[in-house]
């Protein structure tokens, strides 16, 4: 059995907001998520299987602490060190460099959009991505151009404004 993936709400909020949550399960098979990721997540994520809730037992580090994180992105961080996850599914920047210096391994939105073309479960990381920035959803311009190339759908003649 491989180790947890942990899950922030963002990306969870961002694949059903496109209408692709299924893309998560597919390359994940299962996530799991503490109790103040669960909460964000209610409004706008139905309860699914393969989406485990579960509580911390140690406290929040300190590390995590001072970074003055949300709570969903806070717990995620902590659960995914005390269960010593195989991932974390988490976007914004601050987190990210806290999961970083805890030594956690991180993959983001675009990530899993990479993954599910890699594996044959989209042919196309654009047009979601395009999506996801139509429903509000920020990502720096680098990152997209970025995600671009690597899933080889950028060509000298394409131009993003």
């Amino acid at each position: 059995m491989t180790a947890p993936v942990v899950a922030d709400a963002s990306p969870l909020i961002a694949f059903q907001q496109i209408g692709e949550l299924r893309l998560l399960r597919a390359v994940f098979a299962e996530l799991t998520v503490p109790p103040a990721v669960a909460r964000e997540i209610l409004p706008s994520v139905a309860p699914a299987p393969w989406i485990v809730e579960r509580g911390l037992t140690q406290p929040i580090a300190p590390l995590v602490l001072r970074a003055d994180l949300g709570a969903g992105e806070s717990e995620a961080l902590s659960l995914a060190a005390e269960i010593r996850a195989d991932r974390l599914l988490l976007d914004e920047r601050a987190a990210r460099r806290v999961a970083e210096a805890l030594g956690l391994s991180v993959v983001g939105t675009l990530g899993v959009l990479l993954a599910a073309k890699r594996t044959g479960q989209i042919a196309e990381v654009r047009p979601l991505i395009d999506e996801l920035l139509r429903q509000g959803f920020w990502v720096a311009p680098r990152l997209v151009e970025q995600a671009l190339l690597a899933a080889a759908e950028e060509g000298p003649d394409d131009s993003r404004s």
